[in-house]
């Protein structure tokens, strides 16, 4: 496969429905109806010669042939992707900025820092799977564990801690996060036998926390910083974890991401110690 032969919108297209695994959730993404996925799709596998997905009643599944073409279409996507948007924002560079959803929190708090007097527009992702650096998904990446993979640069920053809150130390009820992070593991197997309220995001947690409802599991730094929520007990020692700054190797040289890079690692420094 060579570039040559990438038609960058027939790309997009693959993309979305790689991502959503099906032509019917990929059509809301992308304006296209599901029809026209599809013909868009068979076509780019015939002038590939490539067989790219196995189509299946519940949707679109990747073949190898498929995920090597995600690959490299991730790929693409960085490097093009910072050219449209800064051409759409008047030339300002999209600085991306990867980490779960109370990292997330805590850095928005701060965004007036991290962007002090520089022409940058910042893009919070708040995810708790792992995007892909490598491959540009994101420009910098707050991550638990220092990575493995070549071509990243990376500093560690502070250590996180996590301990039980509530509103009051006699409250009953669990909030259990839907997920699979270590806090989901641990609320679950602390909670099996309890009354628990389910929720699908972290914030929700620290809501009902504060209304009362349940305790939950939060980042000491979120926690402690809400004057209606008591600490129930110790820091819960399997769930701390180091806490690290991931960057591309060549994006770290960018003088706005460099900039961006050395806020954001003051701000976690300060923060969290």
């Amino acid at each position: 496969m060579n570039e040559s032969d990438f038609d960058w919108d027939d790309l997009r297209l693959f993309l979305a429905v790689a991502r959503h695994g099906g032509l019917g959730p990929a059509s809301g993404a992308t304006g296209k109806s599901a029809p026209t996925l599809g013909r868009r799709m068979l076509a780019l596998e015939r002038r590939l010669g490539l067989e790219l997905f196995e189509r299946q009643p519940r949707g679109y599944a990747l073949t190898d042939q498929g995920r090597e073409l995600l690959s490299r279409a991730i790929e693409l996507e960085g490097r093009i992707t910072p050219l449209a948007e800064a051409r759409n924002n008047g030339a300002l560079p999209v600085v991306k900025i990867s980490a779960g959803s109370w990292v997330t929190r805590l850095l928005c708090a701060h965004a007036p820092t991290l962007t002090a007097d520089d022409a940058v527009a910042l893009r919070f992702i708040a995810a708790d799977h792992v995007l892909d650096i490598a491959h540009r998904e994101a420009v910098i990446g707050i991550r638990n564990r220092r990575p493995d993979q070549p071509g990243l640069a990376y500093r560690r920053t502070s250590r996180v801690q996590f301990a039980v809150y509530a509103a009051d130390a006699g409250v009953a009820a669990w909030v259990r996060v839907i997920g699979t992070t270590p806090s989901a593991h641990w609320v679950k197997q602390q909670a099996d036998a309890s009354p628990a309220i389910e929720v699908t995001h972290p914030r929700n947690a620290l809501d009902l926390a504060l209304a009362g409802a349940a305790k939950a599991v939060l980042p000491t730094f979120v926690g402690d910083a809400e004057t209606g929520l008591r600490r129930l007990g110790a820091p819960i020692e399997e769930l701390e974890h180091e806490q690290w700054l991931v960057t591309h190797h060549e994006d770290r040289f960018l003088t706005p991401v460099r900039r961006v890079i050395e806020r954001v690692h003051a701000v976690l420094k300060t923060t969290l110690g």
